[in-house]
């Protein structure tokens, strides 16, 4: 299946984020023609997201972050399945803490019906659980990162630090096994890490493209023991590796 333009230039950019930069590679990779490939480079070009080369591109720092819009557009599929998976791991009464980003906004789409307390930066959430009748709804303030629909800084730490929770629910751009989790900002670890000390269970919503993946500058380290849900695309030495490091991996059927 063709993807369109808008989800290419992101798979484009976690392509080049991983190393990935000719062309001819790149259009046989999306079953684009060279052509194409080219224009959408040129478009992420004139956004200031990457630096053209000979024969292609490379990312103009570290890698671009994209919107949430285009992570909602980029492996579908794969994060309702994470997230469905991820349901099997939460009992009505629980108190949760959801934080920002494309899986995690899926999954809280399918709390509706249940009952629980929710702790939530997400700010992408708030129309859909607001009006649920057995939803307790707490939304951490602060300052909002616009690619995210995320709060974030001080203030939202100060107010997670008043709180504990069952368990918390995160996503990240990237998550490498003995390392922690990557993200584009320090005021983005330092509420996850908050998160991480408030909640008794640390799950991570993570399709196989963000595994290994460390494309961003900022880490928040993760707790001993902690929950990974996957999908089925992810790679056996991939499983293994974080399940070596603490992980209690979960394979969510696609």
């Amino acid at each position: 299946m063709t993807l369109r333009g808008r989800e290419r230039r992101a798979r484009l950019l976690e392509a080049l984020g991983a190393g990935e930069s000719d062309v001819e590679d790149l259009a046989r990779r999306f079953g684009v023609s060279a052509s194409t490939v080219r224009r959408d480079l040129q478009h992420l070009s004139g956004a200031n997201a990457v630096r053209r080369t000979y024969g292609g591109a490379i990312l103009a720092g570290p890698a671009a972050e994209t919107t949430l819009d285009q992570r909602l557009a980029v492996n579908g599929p794969a994060k309702r399945a994470i997230a469905r998976a991820a349901l099997a791991l939460v009992e009505d009464g629980q108190t949760l803490i959801l934080d920002a980003g494309s899986t995690v906004a899926a999954f809280g789409q399918m709390l509706l019906g249940r009952r629980l307390r929710i702790i939530t930066n997400n700010l992408a959430l708030l129309p859909i659980l607001a009006p649920a009748p057995g939803i307790e709804l707490v939304v951490l303030g602060g300052a909002v990162r616009a690619t995210s629909m995320g709060t974030v800084g001080p203030l939202a730490v100060e107010a997670l630090r008043r709180m504990t929770a069952d368990a918390v629910v995160t996503s990240a751009d990237g998550v490498v096994a003995g390392r922690g989790l990557c993200e584009a900002s320090l005021d983005q670890v330092a509420l996850k890490s908050a998160m991480f000390e408030q909640a008794g269970e640390t799950v991570v919503l993570a399709d196989a493209s963000k595994l290994g993946r460390a494309g961003q500058r900022a880490w928040a380290a993760l707790p001993a023991r902690w929950t990974l849900v996957t999908d089925a695309g992810a790679p056996e030495p991939q499983r293994r590796a974080f399940a070596e490091m603490g992980a209690r991996v979960v394979i969510a059927p696609l």
